[in-house]
């Protein structure tokens, strides 16, 4: 099967517009706060891969001067119509003519590298290093390889058993079930080893992995996510 990017059609960027901050969504964006306290220095970031600017809303309500971009537009208009003051730009291929070079103390990328061919994942990290200020902090969310192979609150995967089976640059689907839209989305799958071998290629070093689980104590009808971590999230610097 080819690949093909999910979310670059507009139904799937509509529906994406619903999404909120709720069940493994939560689990995403719920040490994020801290995280960034933590490790992040200055004000100053780029949501890369933004969708339709849930993130980018999201850093801006943490006190960030946050610029959003995305390859695809539709998904770029409807952040800027959530957003009408924010500042988002149609990015096509890692072509950052718009973004200076050492300019953000933050990157934050929310799922993007989901959805990427394996063979520009590391092109598209090793063009992202040099926007990041000497001692700026890069956050990539990504999905954990567990989450293709479980049922979730969020997600499904029960119809696609080839999933199991996948290796690092083999499509993956799953189905979104917080909206409408159940087509499944087009994935492609990476594991943890060959993400730190990219991140190391592309100049970025790892400073901390996060695996967020559910506690059982949230409001949420928990599937798997008191056991198995949906996400991961890397925390990563300049070398």
């Amino acid at each position: 099967m080819d690949f093909f990017n999910s979310y670059e059609d507009i139904t799937r960027a509509q529906a994406y517009a619903t999404l909120e901050f709720h069940n493994d969504y939560y689990l995403a964006f719920r040490d994020l706060p801290s995280i960034l306290k933590k490790y992040v220095k200055g004000n100053m970031a780029l949501d890369f891969g933004c969708g339709t600017g849930r993130s980018t809303r999201f850093l801006k309500k943490h006190g960030f001067s946050t610029i959003g971009v995305d390859i695809s537009k539709d998904m770029i208009n409807f952040a800027q119509s959530l957003d009408p003051a924010g500042t988002y730009y149609v990015v096509i291929d890692g072509d950052y003519q718009k973004i200076l070079s050492n300019s953000f103390d933050l990157i934050l990328s929310t799922f993007t590298f989901d959805n990427i061919p394996q063979e520009k994942k590391a092109i598209l990290l090793s063009n992202l290093t040099p926007l990041l200020k000497d001692k700026g902090i890069f956050v990539n969310l990504v999905s954990s390889p567990e989450i293709y192979t479980h049922e979730w609150v969020s997600f499904s995967t029960k119809d696609f058993p080839e999933n199991k089976y996948a290796k690092t640059g083999d499509i993956v689907k799953i189905i979104t079930t917080e909206f409408a839209d159940k087509r499944p989305c087009i994935d492609i799958f990476c594991t943890d080893l060959d993400y730190k071998k990219m991140f190391i290629q592309a100049g970025l070093q790892t400073i901390k992995i996060f695996k967020p689980r559910a506690t059982g104590k949230e409001p949420y009808p928990w599937v798997n996510e008191t056991i198995i971590a949906p996400w991961t999230i890397y925390i990563l610097k300049k070398k």
